[in-house]
């Protein structure tokens, strides 16, 4: 069995080539280097784990339903389509909208794999190499992982969204060497972060989406604190123009990552009228914060490495989201990390007291 029996719609054509450019770089000096950047290629080397072994792909997922999450967060919920829904119509809601999420997951983490393997070619310094390097092999999991949950768990995957296609196309065929860290390891990974961490919180302690989303987050806290170092020192250096094209950049990201959570495709697979839904989604006050919520990550980031001109303040206050800009990106991201560590100190103690019964069960028999 292929990926493609899975697909709601199989994409036409099945691969997609995207021009890529850029100076591949080498450098021959194979010492100096940055002490934070060093310390996170250690840590990188440090957390590498398997998808096979430490998810633990035995546990049931209910497959119209996967994280568990309450009807009052479908983006549908009390619209006059949802309203009209027999039981098994809004099963069929559930069922793809979680297929379509974790589809645009997958995808995305597809173009953070390609990204980092092209940040690996075109950074001029070695130890950004090294730390993406480490980053390739974390993506290569992410899309190991999230193919397996929608493949074996859901059984149902949707092409990429058209916005996610479109910034990551804008990534990959600019020239610049910088462009594939603010594309994706600010606003793409940044914006993941979010969305895994919503679905994350959502989902009940001891479920396998639980454990996918906590282990991969684990990952991506770090990704983006490479970005960051990399880009603040480089960005302070910017001529004005050299720093408006970049903030000309971040704006038109975030509007298509804003819209790119609409779910048109669901709306279209189930034969719904793609227009009514969309305005529904665009005016329903949960997916309104839901869409806030979602550049909590991206929002700090972006005034830390200094893309903090007037265009891209006037963006974030259009999209509400402009108070962000003071969050603690530095606890955010240590909570992510410090969830997963949780998660296997739980198991850990789990699989103890499974060794201590089964002790006991045996000297009792004996």
């Amino acid at each position: 069995m292929t990926t493609k029996e899975k697909y709601t719609q199989v994409p036409d054509p099945y691969s997609w080539e995207v021009p890529s450019v850029g100076d591949a770089r080498f450098t021959w000096e194979y010492d100096e280097g940055r002490a934070r950047l060093l310390s996170l290629y250690q840590k990188g080397k440090d957390k590498q784990w398997d998808a096979q072994s430490r998810i633990d792909w035995s546990l049931d997922v209910d497959p119209t339903n996967p994280v568990g999450v309450p009807d009052e967060f479908q983006g549908l919920f009390g619209s006059p389509a949802w309203e009209a829904a027999d039981e098994k119509r809004r099963t069929e809601f559930r069922q793809h909208n979680a297929a379509w999420s974790f589809s645009q997951f997958l995808h995305g983490e597809q173009g953070a794999l390609i990204c980092a393997a092209k940040i690996v070619e075109v950074v001029p310094d070695m130890d950004a190499k090294f730390y993406a390097a480490t980053q390739t092999m974390d993506e290569a999991r992410h899309v190991e992982a999230f193919s397996r949950f929608l493949q074996e768990k859901i059984g149902m995957v949707y092409p990429i969204n058209k916005n996610l296609s479109a910034l990551l196309q804008d990534t990959l065929n600019d020239s610049r060497w910088d462009m594939p860290y603010l594309g994706m390891q600010v606003l793409i990974e940044g914006l993941a972060l979010a969305a895994f961490g919503v679905q994350r919180d959502l989902a009940a302690p001891d479920s396998l989406a639980k454990q996918l989303l906590a282990y991969v987050m684990q990952d991506e806290a770090r990704h983006v604190a490479f970005g960051r170092i990399s880009l603040k020192d480089y960005y302070a250096a910017l001529t004005d123009t050299e720093r408006d094209e970049r903030e000309e950049f971040v704006v038109d990201a975030c509007y298509l990552m804003r819209d790119r959570f609409r779910g048109e495709e669901v709306f279209e697979t189930l034969g719904l009228n793609v227009k009514e839904c969309a305005e529904w989604v665009d005016h329903s006050p949960l997916m309104q914060q839901f869409r806030a919520h979602l550049f909590s990550r991206i929002v700090p980031i972006v005034k830390d490495i200094g893309l903090w001109g007037p265009r891209v303040q006037k963006a974030f206050q259009d999209m509400g989201v402009h108070d962000m800009a003071d969050s603690n990106i530095d606890a955010l991201m240590k909570a992510d990390e410090d969830q997963a560590e949780s998660l296997d100190q739980s198991h850990a103690e789990m699989a103890a007291r499974v060794l201590e019964v089964d002790a006991a069960i045996a000297a009792g028999a004996s």
